[in-house]
């Protein structure tokens, strides 16, 4: 456990122990520089790498308990969460010890893996996805021809296809993004040819090839405007809190400006600006400094004649996630330009934009069922989710709301979501996801011998033992209960 009372009664904020006290103190000193000794250490690569395997492995035992509560076990997923949290408090505190090892990364994943356990248990979380697709051993055959790719690449007057070594790891990145990857690497164009009109004018302005864009976006999020990581990286091009803020991204009236397309593309060309500076123009340096933290890649690269991504001496030193992103990212990119080459045929859209006026209240969700698929293949939902960044799914809009939405939707919208059977499917539909969440909320429990409020709750994942007691008017201080006795449950995560 966290602490006598875990955090239980409030998901997402659980009482902290000694140990994970003085992991964060430890940490807040690191990141304001207090930990003037580990920082002036050598820096020793092999150990910093080791704590992020071990922050990683924490974060993926974590979400493992929290899916375990979700489905109905929650002694095992207890059990799970306090050896990732305990873990994890472990090596975020050895880490502000450690010079070179990047504290935020610590403080983040834990903020971001307390969310994620709040939102799971409150049937909420749709946007946590892990883009990292399992082997498909058969992936679904597509016919459709390309639009966006083949546009001309100038990087910084030079020709991307040119700069790309297509060496064993690219070409071993083109296989999977041309087998098992592929379903996500089709996902990922279409999405991003809705998207294209908010990201690409940044790019084209600053000098920068859109397969490099579409790289990054398709290994980063999958063109999913709202993904989340399980370290806490947010958004279609996946900043960490602290980088994103070091670029603008800030919160804007509580709307969290990593998921802005137009804002987050802003902010990654300003970095791969500032490290493209700072690394002698070095494409994949700079992509692994993106991935990996660009404090790392420079001190790697400061210390060889040779500093190059593919040099034994820099890439044998970096974590296995930063080996494997950058030729994902340079194969991705590769494909973009060169899609007929290998037999790769991209979805065709418009992706014109038009404003979409409702005239009546409705979800974006009741809009997506209601408008049907409609000329794409997989309906309409991400794509108005990720225009209109800043509306939840299932936040009814006012009537006179103004939506972003593709221009050919306009006249589906007057056809069938302005009263008819459409509209109503897409009502009666919401509310019985309303009505789902209430019968799931509460459950009835029969009380077994040695059963106390206090065992109860704790097994059931419930919020507290007097929440129990109010809800089937049991008295104090004693809380008597019997077995075979039948118990109301609400909002319990067991």
């Amino acid at each position: 456990m966290i602490g006598e009372n875990v955090g239980w009664a409030i998901p997402g904020a659980p009482t902290m122990n000694s140990g994970l006290k003085r992991a964060a103190i430890l940490w807040l000193a690191a990141a304001w520089g207090l930990a003037s000794t580990a920082l002036a250490a050598p820096v020793d690569e092999e150990g910093v790498n080791g704590l992020y395997r071990a922050l990683d492995t924490a974060v993926a035992r974590y979400q493992a308990g929290v899916d375990a509560i979700r489905i109905g076990q929650p002694a095992a997923g207890r059990a799970g969460i306090e050896r990732a949290i305990s873990d994890l408090a472990a090596a975020g505190a050895l880490c502000a010890e450690t010079s070179g090892c990047e504290v935020q990364r610590f403080m983040a994943a834990y903020h971001n893996l307390l969310t994620l356990r709040s939102d799971v248990l409150a049937g909420a979380a749709e946007e946590y996805v892990e883009i990292q697709p399992e082997p498909d051993p058969e992936p679904p055959q597509v016919v459709l021809q390309p639009d966006a790719a083949g546009t001309p690449a100038p990087f910084d007057g030079r020709d991307l296809a040119e700069l790309i070594d297509l060496n064993s790891l690219v070409r071993a990145a083109l296989h999977d993004w041309l087998t098992w990857m592929r379903p996500s690497l089709i996902d990922a164009y279409e999405h991003y040819l809705y998207l294209r009109p908010l990201m690409w004018p940044t790019y084209e302005a600053a000098g920068l090839p859109e397969a490099l864009l579409f790289g990054i976006l398709a290994k980063e999020s999958g063109g999913r405007v709202h993904s989340v990581s399980r370290a806490g990286a947010a958004g279609p091009l996946q900043f960490m809190a602290h980088t994103g803020r070091r670029f603008g991204l800030r919160p804007d009236d509580g709307f969290d400006m990593r998921f802005d397309p137009t804002a987050a593309t802003r902010a990654n060309v300003a970095y791969l600006r500032e490290q493209l500076a700072q690394l002698d123009g070095n494409l994949e340096l700079t992509l692994a400094a993106y991935n990996g933290g660009e404090g790392r890649i420079r001190r790697l690269a400061a210390g060889t004649d040779d500093p190059s991504f593919w040099n034994p001496e820099i890439f044998g030193q970096l974590p296995r996630e930063t080996q494997e992103y950058v030729p994902y990212v340079l194969a991705a990119a590769w494909l973009f330009l060169h899609p007929d080459e290998h037999g790769l045929e991209f979805p065709r859209a418009d992706g014109d934009h038009a404003r979409l006026e409702l005239l009546e209240p409705m979800t974006l969700s009741e809009l997506a069922i209601c408008l049907g698929q409609h000329g794409t293949r997989a309906g309409w939902f991400r794509t108005l989710r990720n225009l209109n960044p800043r509306f939840e799914h299932d936040q009814r809009l006012p009537a006179g709301t103004r939506l972003a939405a593709p221009a050919a939707l306009v006249a589906a919208y007057h056809q069938h979501c302005q009263g008819g059977p459409r509209r109503a499917l897409a009502q009666n539909l919401h509310d019985s996801r309303d009505e789902r969440r209430e019968l799931l909320a509460t459950r009835i429990y029969t009380v077994r011998s040695g059963d106390t409020l206090s065992t109860i709750a704790s097994e059931q994942g419930c919020p507290s033992t007097r929440g129990i007691a109010q809800t089937n008017g049991i008295a104090g201080p004693r809380y008597l209960i019997r077995p075979g006795q039948k118990l109301e449950l609400i909002g319990c995560g067991g």
